[in-house]
């Protein structure tokens, strides 16, 4: 990003909308919100809430995620 946001300034206006797309844009690209956030050096929730506001569908939480458990083996359902 070009520009960077005084840490905590309010963004309104034309800038806002711009700083949404520009949020939009690298979002759906496949940026994270917190690297977002670092990268404008703002909050986690104010890039959320941005993403928001530009009607952005957010993606599912990452990491590893829980499979169904296994299924009992053959030799084990026989008995």
């Amino acid at each position: 990003m070009a520009e960077t946001l005084k840490k905590g300034s309010r963004v309104t206006g034309a800038a806002r909308e711009k700083l949404a797309e520009d949020l939009k844009r690298k979002y759906e690209s496949g940026a994270s919100i917190r690297a977002l956030a670092e990268e404008t050096g703002r909050s986690y929730g104010f890039v959320h809430r941005m993403l928001s506001e530009a009607d952005v569908t957010l993606r599912g939480r990452g990491g590893a995620t829980r499979g169904k458990k296994a299924a009992p083996s053959s030799s084990a359902a026989a008995s």
